[in-house]
């Protein structure tokens, strides 16, 4: 593809954060999609940090991971969600890295002896980062992290205002997500939020061509009309970004709104009509299921709802698939004691207990793996969820007396699971772990196989810590499965139990690899299994309840 036959679209977000400018981005890749072009992404964090990945999840959210191994913001995954793009680590980058990225530049006497200045230096680094798209889509989308008025986030306006220079108006475009406020006590729309930043944005020498308008009800044309005269753009650039139900009805949203013939019209392209039945579909079967269930899942970071939400969406994909609303239960694992057990995962269709790091809130995901266990009910285990699960088992079937992993007991006199060889002697947390897709076999005739259908699979990790290969036999003389090793048989990826009806632990992540139209066959077969449970679990009606 012709270098200069990618056409950028700028995304930026005023009045507050959260306003949804990943969502807004993701879904207007789907709608450029569904009309034939290809398109790719890129988010842009104005933080000092070099990545997300020593974050706290209650302060960033989830991290997103990525095939190639790079810890992103978890914007990526909606990009990965509503488009058939792959993201990578020319995905994602921070002000921590520009900088990080300048001064060994500067060491190394790459600017010959010159000052160093946010501008020209530090702007010309963003702008070879986000021009390193091009060729590689018809469209590269990138979200501006942040809102617009923020010191931190100054340089990338900036960098994006001098591309619409160097690249020609037709080839550039602004879009920006604001806030149109709906006040009860008076009954009105307010557009004056909005104005102010869009000022703000020209201020910088940005006018935006098209406005999302992030609101509680659908914009009357006087409301459209007010906005377009104040703020220099088309009646028909003012967009309805409405709140709606469900994240998946935001392309349709959007294109009632004519939101994508409004985009190609003003990058002057030739599209065909969008193909938007299977977005339909997804919806249709989120607003009309046939059965529902309800998910319990025992967490660390579950006052944060945004720290799990690869793992949110792909359970919503495995209801999509099945035609089932999923519920989530999230339980605080630190809450999780043996007294309370009961009360806390009773009338459960199904326990998930995801990954997470630190010892704070083990003894409730252990306790939450032998209550899975040993009741029936289908149980996930993922990442430090296997573990946990290991460390349950270790205990309570193989009798290993105070069996745990070494990261939360170094004493332990059963470490179950230990740090990984490669991973003893390293110091430096940043982007150290085990990262990115790795292959694994898995073994014939098993849960795990059988959920697949087939032998080898690729699936994407994060982790430090894994199966002590010294006690790989007596777990499984006591009835470990391990259905799913690395493909030299060093590392185990999967585990399960024989005589379990659905229990399955994995060390990979593979919420960070579902769709809506493509649930991932983990989370696809777990709902299933959670439907069979739940409905085994129903008494049969008044007459068998009678002859009781």
């Amino acid at each position: 593809m012709d270098t200069m036959r990618t056409k950028f679209i700028f995304i930026t977000g005023g009045v507050l954060s959260s306003l949804g400018k990943g969502l807004a981005s993701a879904a207007i890749g789907a709608l450029l999609e569904s009309r034939g072009l290809k398109v790719t992404f890129q988010k842009l964090d104005p933080y000092i940090n070099v990545d997300p990945g020593t974050m706290n999840p209650y302060q960033h959210g989830e991290v997103f991971v990525t095939d190639d191994g790079a810890e992103t913001d978890l914007d990526l995954g909606h990009y990965e969600r509503f488009t058939h793009a792959v993201m990578g680590k020319a995905n994602n980058f921070t002000t921590g890295q520009v900088y990080e990225t300048v001064i060994r530049k500067e060491r190394r006497g790459d600017y010959l002896g010159k000052t160093i200045q946010v501008i020209p230096h530090i702007t010309d680094e963003i702008k070879s980062r986000i021009l390193s798209l091009a060729g590689r889509a018809d469209i590269a989308i990138v979200e501006i992290g942040g809102t617009v008025g923020d010191i931190e986030g100054q340089p990338f306006l900036e960098a994006i205002r001098q591309l619409k220079s160097d690249l020609g108006r037709q080839n550039v475009l602004y879009i920006h997500l604001t806030l149109v406020p709906y006040l009860r006590a008076s009954g009105e729309m307010k557009t004056k939020p909005t104005q102010h930043s869009v000022k703000a944005l020209r201020e910088i020498g940005i006018q935006p061509d098209i406005l999302l308008c992030r609101t509680e009800r659908f914009l009357s044309k006087e409301i459209k009309g007010k906005i377009a005269l104040f703020c220099n753009v088309e009646k028909d650039a003012v967009i309805t970004a409405k709140d709606v139900e469900s994240i998946y009805e935001v392309p349709l949203l959007f294109h009632q709104e004519g939101l994508d013939d409004k985009i190609i019209e003003l990058l002057n392209i030739w599209t065909g009509a969008p193909h938007l039945e299977k977005w339909e579909e997804v919806v249709e079967r989120i607003r009309n299921p046939r059965d529902q269930v309800l998910v319990g899942m025992v967490g660390k970071y579950v006052e944060l709802v945004e720290s799990y939400k690869s793992l949110n969406e792909a359970l919503a994909h495995g209801g999509i698939a099945n035609e089932c609303k999923v519920n989530i239960r999230f339980i605080d694992s630190e809450e999780l004691e043996k007294e309370r057990i009961g009360t806390l995962l009773n009338g459960l269709d199904c326990v998930l207990v995801p990954g997470g790091f630190g010892d704070r809130g083990i003894e409730g995901k252990i306790l939450a793996a032998s209550y899975a266990r040993k009741s029936g009910i289908p149980f996930l285990g993922i990442c430090l969820g296997m573990q946990t699960a290991i460390v349950s088992f270790a205990r309570d079937v193989c009798g290993l007396d105070r069996a745990n992993s070494t990261e939360f007991d170094p004493q332990t006199p059963h470490p179950v699971i230990c740090l990984m060889p490669d991973q003893v002697g390293v110091e430096v947390k940043g982007a150290t772990m085990r990262l990115g897709a790795y292959p694994c076999i898995l073994q014939e005739g098993t849960l795990a196989w059988r959920i697949y259908g087939c032998r080898e699979i690729y699936e994407r990790h994060r982790h430090r810590y894994e199966v002590n290969n010294a006690y790989r036999e007596v777990l499984s003389r006591h009835g470990l499965v391990l259905s799913g090793l690395s493909p030299d048989g060093r590392l185990v990826e999967m585990v399960e139990i024989q005589d379990h009806p659905w229990f399955l632990g994995c060390q990979f992540h593979p919420e960070f690899k579902s769709r809506p139209m493509k649930a991932h066959p983990i989370f696809r077969e777990f709902v299933r299994a959670a439907q069979h449970y739940k409905h085994r679990q129903e008494p049969e009606g008044p007459a068998s309840a009678a002859s009781s």
